[in-house]
């Protein structure tokens, strides 16, 4: 009886743990939602003390704040890939906002330690080879819930001044995330750059395991490193004025 007894006891604490266990997914597909504010970076194009023009006031009147868009990542153990997902309704007559970032596929390889990138920006297209991109995060101790994974907040820099904000999971350990951003001990499932008025949010988990052909991305565009795209972007640039540096920002993602 006393062992029957003890055994009973036993179940019940190992039923306790699991239940409390966190989840642990190796592969899979994530989806993000890629929210753009908009208004806030029409607002941005504008000098303090200047005035909202009048097309501005009619653009902001008669169309959404937000801009919506769908990009997966396929993961495993190995590697990721980044790349757009379903399509939405349009939901603006101008392209005003989309940001030259909505067409990125992000192959990213933790053995190699490389990453590859097909970016169309304004109609160039470039394949990007380089190292993984290093991040100097910084863990901020805050946890959130996202897609039912417990997340942890670290916060870092990308071009030297501008912040970007990831909740990562220690729950799926493949250390990648949107674009190219990665480095954390875990997948990022939210990532926000406040500059850019933009934040990536993980809408789900799919726990099918990626084929070897989800992972393929073509090779073609003009081929650059991180530094030559950024350089050739800013000199291609340099007479937007004080636009042109946001959309290096986008560029460099």
């Amino acid at each position: 009886m006393f062992m029957k007894r003890t055994v009973l006891i036993l179940n019940f604490i190992l039923l306790i743990a699991a239940a409390g266990r966190a989840q642990y997914t190796t592969a899979g597909k994530i989806e993000y939602e890629r929210k753009m504010n908009v208004f806030g970076q029409i607002a941005d194009w504008r000098d303090e003390d200047e005035q909202e023009s009048e097309w501005i006031a009619n653009y902001k009147a008669t169309n959404p704040q937000f801009r919506n868009y769908f990009f997966d990542i396929y993961f495993n153990a190995a590697k990721t890939i980044y790349k757009p997902g379903q399509e939405v309704e349009a939901n603006s007559k101008w392209a005003l906002g989309e940001g030259p970032a909505k067409e990125n596929i992000v192959l990213s390889d933790f053995a190699t330690k490389q990453v590859r990138a097909v970016k169309l920006v304004y109609e160039q297209k470039f394949f990007v080879q380089d190292s993984l991109r290093k991040i100097d995060w910084k863990e901020k101790g805050e946890i959130r819930t996202i897609a039912n994974y417990k997340c942890h907040k670290a916060v870092g820099k990308i071009c030297d001044s501008v912040y970007v904000v990831a909740f990562y999971t220690e729950d799926i350990p493949t250390s990648g995330g949107p674009e190219m951003f990665g480095g954390l001990p875990g997948m990022i499932m939210e990532l926000a750059i406040p500059r850019l008025h933009t934040t990536w949010t993980a809408t789900k988990v799919e726990l099918t395991v990626p084929m070897e052909a989800d992972f393929a991305i073509s090779e073609k565009g003009k081929k650059v490193n991180e530094k030559e795209l950024y350089e050739t972007i800013q000199s291609s640039l340099k007479s937007w004025g004080k636009w042109a540096t946001k959309n290096i920002w986008w560029t460099v993602l």
